[in-house]
């Protein structure tokens, strides 16, 4: 029997590889390298400025109101896309009549694209959008409602949007999960007088409890990343003063153009790997806890 020569599992994974070093390994190193720099879009004379763009970062306060806005974002839709989509699953995957449709309803939001739905909220959401114009005819307001003007509706809209859309996607991994749950806990739970509630608690959950913390994880990284939502609903203004930006929004503020500040935009995405490695972290520590 023949075996395979020593280099032939190296060769097969050659080309992962180069991708690999080439378009993430490589840019992670550069975009720290220029953090410590003043480098600029177009190249010129880069001098090296150590820690200064690190302490300009510390005296921003444009930085400070993007890790509020980031905080609160994060806050928000990681319950609300960690216990919704559980629910809608839930509900979705009973076999119901027109339960495809309604399936389909629900994950139409994720296959639309970001800026086609940010523009369609946008409509919604405007001093003389549809909703605004719905509320006057029922004499519900008065004025229009600042959806799109006001720094914290703004947010609270964004938000909205993201939960709407991430609503679906959601779904779809928590119903993969729950087809792994065994239906006998289930007979056994009601045959031992457990209502619907408490069976959702005692068995659904702890079913899905690795699934619940993945979805965790990625939502979290989702909105501390979040840009197109507040973009397309500000127009890229970053809402009332700019009060609105994410610290994605900045980092391409920063670097765009043909004069941005390239050296200090990279030191903004390496705030926004550390600020987006810390959730991580401890949603992993409350994981292992809950295990032990």
């Amino acid at each position: 029997m023949k075996t395979h020569r020593w280099f032939t599992p190296w060769v097969l994974t050659l080309p992962a590889l180069a991708f690999l070093l080439v378009f993430s390994v490589w840019p992670s190193i550069n975009t720290l390298r220029l953090s410590f720099t003043d480098a600029k879009p177009l190249g010129g004379d880069t001098d090296f400025v150590g820690v200064g763009n690190y302490t300009e970062l510390l005296h921003d306060s444009q930085v400070w109101t993007a890790l509020l806005n980031s905080a609160i974002y994060m806050a928000i839709c990681l319950p609300l896309l960690t216990i919704l989509p559980l629910l809608l699953a839930v509900l979705v995957e009973r076999k119901l009549p027109f339960i495809a449709f309604f399936r389909t309803a629900f994950y139409v939001p994720v296959i639309a694209s970001a800026v086609v739905v940010g523009l369609m909220w946008t409509w919604l959401l405007d001093d003389r959008g549809l909703i605004n114009n719905l509320a006057r005819w029922l004499h519900i307001i008065q004025g229009p409602v600042p959806f799109l003007t006001d720094r914290w509706l703004v947010l609270i809209s964004a938000i909205s949007l993201t939960v709407w859309k991430g609503l679906g996607y959601y779904m779809i991994v928590y119903l993969a999960a729950l087809g792994n749950v065994r239906k006998d806990l289930h007979e056994a739970a009601a045959i031992d007088g457990a209502g619907p509630v408490r069976r959702f608690l005692t068995v659904t959950v702890p079913g899905v409890r690795g699934t619940m913390f993945l979805v965790a994880v990625l939502t979290s990284v989702a909105a501390l990343r979040v840009f197109s939502e507040l973009y397309i609903l500000t127009g890229g203004k970053g809402g009332p003063g700019g009060k609105d930006q994410s610290l994605v929004m900045l980092i391409q503020q920063y670097a765009g153009g043909f004069y941005g500040n390239l050296g200090y935009a990279s030191a903004l995405s390496v705030l926004l790997f550390v600020v987006t490695v810390v959730p991580m972290v401890v949603l992993a520590r409350l994981n292992n806890r809950s295990d032990s």
